[in-house]
């Protein structure tokens, strides 16, 4: 890689051991991707939930904040994915204690290195999205889909430690959706039917997801007829990134770069599918067993303000029978509290849960600790992930999975 001459100062170690290491580990993965050399990111987002660090990496984390103070500080803004818990949940979760510790652990080191504890998926919503054109090194692929495709900025799939990487350094590779060559459509698919609900857009994503398969594909849509809003893109998004490892997609008319399908695809790029209801249905499946529902969630992606707005709508006047969980963000909490719809979420027996998401937060465990199995949601990517987890997981709509949480079975 060519590196400037400040690259060179902080692969000498002149700037520390925490960046050394950090720029160390970027030429390695740069140099493995074709990278030329590198391009300053503005803005950093850190996977790193304790289940997928497990003791080891945040022992390591630890070493690298035990650090003086001016080797370990990250150079930009450095923000963070959900945790493994929400404190003041994790006794009626069931968490262990051994969880719960390994997260004020690594929360400390996080601190000490002056990362910000956003803790959330929905960044894009709530602390300074990104702007087109701008590069950033983030983890999520919820988020690096969002921003790439929504907002037209640029990051690729960020691991945790080529996240803290950037951090640190205030650049990361440039290779892959940095580059304007790696943004141009290869996948066309065409919409017969434009969903209406959160979770047709989920099954939308997946979908499409299944078509593309590939990190490299970029697929381009057609046919959408009404612009879709943040929650129906996120959810978009997100499945899309779930099912087919997608990081950038584009809608005609919609999204930022694709004003025209000649602005991101070439005239000859054949129509590889047409999605419509039909797809859709067959997409879905029914209820698992008998229909019994033992747990209720809406998750991955957290819920904006206008989600938990409609879910307080759905539970006023009911009480649920099957624990119903809700998860949000610690910057969208707040203003659920003050706008009552905290209140009457719980009013009603559901718990809205700050900070974390359900798949990261030691699914396994809690699932066997709690008794559950069929687990109802309006989020395609959950579905997707979480029968590696031990669940039977359905997808139906958020009304359905309302009634459900309330009858403790779902209507097929």
């Amino acid at each position: 890689m060519n590196l400037t001459d400040e690259e060179r100062a902080l692969l000498a170690g002149e700037a520390g051991p925490a960046r050394q290491w950090a720029i160390g580990h970027q030429i390695a993965v740069g140099r493995y991707l074709g990278a030329a050399d590198f391009v300053p990111v503005s803005q950093a987002h850190i996977m790193a939930d304790t289940e997928s660090l497990g003791p080891a990496g945040v022992e390591w984390l630890e070493r690298l904040a035990a650090l003086p103070e001016a080797d370990r500080q990250v150079r930009i803004p450095t923000i963070t994915d959900p945790r493994g818990t929400d404190f003041a949940a994790a006794a009626r979760l069931r968490q262990q204690d051994w969880m719960l510790d390994l997260e004020r652990r690594a929360i400390a080191a996080f601190q000490a290195m002056g990362i910000l504890m956003t803790d959330t998926c929905i960044n894009y919503q709530t602390i300074m999205p990104a702007v087109r054109g701008e590069h950033m090194a983030y983890g999520d692929t919820g988020v690096v889909i969002y921003s790439n495709s929504v907002l037209g900025a640029r990051s690729n799939f960020e691991g945790g430690p080529s996240a803290l990487a950037a951090g640190l350094t205030g650049r990361t590779p440039r290779y892959g959706y940095h580059l304007d060559e790696h943004r141009r459509a290869s996948l066309h698919v065409a919409v017969s039917r434009t969903p209406a609900a959160l979770h047709e857009w989920g099954t939308l994503g997946a979908l499409v997801g299944r078509l593309a398969g590939d990190y490299w594909q970029v697929p381009v849509l057609s046919g959408i007829d009404h612009i879709p809003g943040s929650d129906e893109l996120k959810h978009f998004g997100a499945a899309l990134a779930s099912y087919g490892s997608v990081a950038l997609f584009h809608m005609v008319g919609i999204t930022p770069e694709a004003q025209r399908f000649a602005d991101v695809a070439d005239a000859a790029l054949p129509l590889r599918a047409t999605i419509g209801a039909a797809e859709m249905a067959a997409f879905r499946t029914g209820p698992a067993g008998d229909g019994t529902v033992d747990v209720v969630v809406f998750s991955a992606p957290q819920l904006s303000l206008f989600e938990l707005r409609d879910l307080a709508a759905l539970l006023d006047g009911r009480r649920v029978t099957v624990p119903l969980l809700a998860v949000t963000s610690p910057q969208v909490k707040p203003d659920a509290d003050r706008a009552g719809l905290t209140a009457r979420i719980e009013a009603a027996g559901g718990q809205l849960l700050s900070g974390m998401c359900f798949y990261q937060s030691y699914a396994r465990e809690m699932a066997e600790a709690n008794g559950w199995r069929n687990l109802a949601t309006n989020s395609a990517k959950l579905v997707n992930i979480l029968g590696g987890y031990g669940y039977r997981p359905v997808l139906a709509s958020m009304e359905a999975c309302v009634a459900a949480a309330c009858s403790g079975r779902l209507a097929a």
